[in-house]
């Protein structure tokens, strides 16, 4: 018995935190748990378009549960990252799509067999560093200290400190918001040209992050738009950070009615009503373009340009068409 036709599944919030093994279970009750862990160690399942393998990671609500009557390959914590600087305080990398940034705390006791069926971008930095430095498999390159994430389905730039005072220095700059982060976005429509002010608190009222009365307690968020190119139906547009909130620009644009196309999470407003999309585009289309900092130890001015990924430039070609 396997599965004889691909499933669609989105975790609903009394699954939430039920493990994957056991989503499949309840969508194949007729398999076995030998077998239902064999399919997910083979590659039959993905979790946001992501293929996981491993049966106790524990499922979130919306998220969007694939049974494939076809593997579609295994996880990898052979992927090669690009690796823009590098030296003994930092090190900036191009962070792909459907790659974790970081690990959560809770994953960190995880063995390393456990760990290597869905490696984050720490976890592959860490190991081609230690490829690098001629330490290789079996030597350890020191720890990476986290100064600023991506979201999993975002691309783009990336620092990692890999020293104290590299950590405390980046750390201070990214608290000054003297750190140049530029974003490009796909969005459905148009957006005119500003620079959106607003206070960001956990819960708008609906149990999502999202803006509140300046009157309320949280934190300062501002973002500067421009448009970049439009299209007959979508515009891409700059985002220039002035602060570093969390899912900042996917909030601002989304209450300005311009959710990023491929958004699952901020497309229902307070009221409930959904914002279009239309772009079919199966992740956030959303890329980490520019990074600028100062080394924080040699004081030098550094600046970094990335190039849009694969999936992304496509969809851009295709619109243009």
């Amino acid at each position: 018995m396997t599965i004889s036709k691909n499933i669609q599944h989105k975790v609903l919030p009394e699954n939430e935190g039920a493990t994957l093994a056991t989503i499949v279970r309840n969508l194949k009750p007729e398999l076995s748990w030998s077998r239902i862990k064999k399919l997910i160690a083979q590659g039959h399942i993905k979790i946001s378009n992501d293929v996981c393998l491993d049966p106790a990671r524990r499922v979130r609500t919306a998220e969007d549960i694939e049974l494939l009557v076809k593997p579609d390959g295994k996880a990898s914590d052979k992927q090669e990252i690009t690796i823009r600087f590098l030296d003994e305080h930092l090190v900036v990398v191009e962070k792909p799509p459907g790659v974790n940034s970081v690990r959560h705390p809770a994953e960190r006791t995880w063995k390393e067999s456990r760990k290597s069926l869905s490696p984050t971008l720490e976890d592959l930095v860490t190991k081609q560093i230690g490829f690098l430095t001629k330490k290789g498999a079996k030597g350890k390159s020191s720890r990476l200290r986290v100064v600023q994430r991506l979201d999993k389905e975002t691309s783009g730039l990336l620092v990692f400190a890999r020293t104290a005072d590299a950590e405390r220095g980046l750390g201070m700059q990214f608290f000054n918001h003297s750190v140049e982060r530029k974003y490009l976005a796909l969005i459905p429509g148009t957006i005119a040209p500003q620079s959106i002010e607003s206070i960001l608190v956990r819960d708008r009222g609906d149990g999502r992050r999202g803006s509140a009365p300046f009157s309320q307690p949280g934190k300062k968020a501002v973002t500067h738009v421009h448009i970049v190119e439009k299209f007959q139906a979508f515009t891409l547009v700059g985002c220039q950070l002035e602060t570093g909130r969390t899912h900042q620009i996917r909030i601002h644009l989304a209450e300005k009615g311009s959710p990023v196309c491929g958004e699952k999470v901020y497309r229902t407003t307070v009221n409930g009503s959904i914002l279009p999309d239309g772009s079919g585009f199966p992740r956030l289309a959303l890329h980490a373009a520019e990074l600028g900092f100062i080394h924080p130890i040699s004081g030098e001015p550094m600046h970094w340009n990335m190039a849009l990924p694969e999936d992304f430039s496509k969809l851009l070609q295709q619109l243009r068409k």
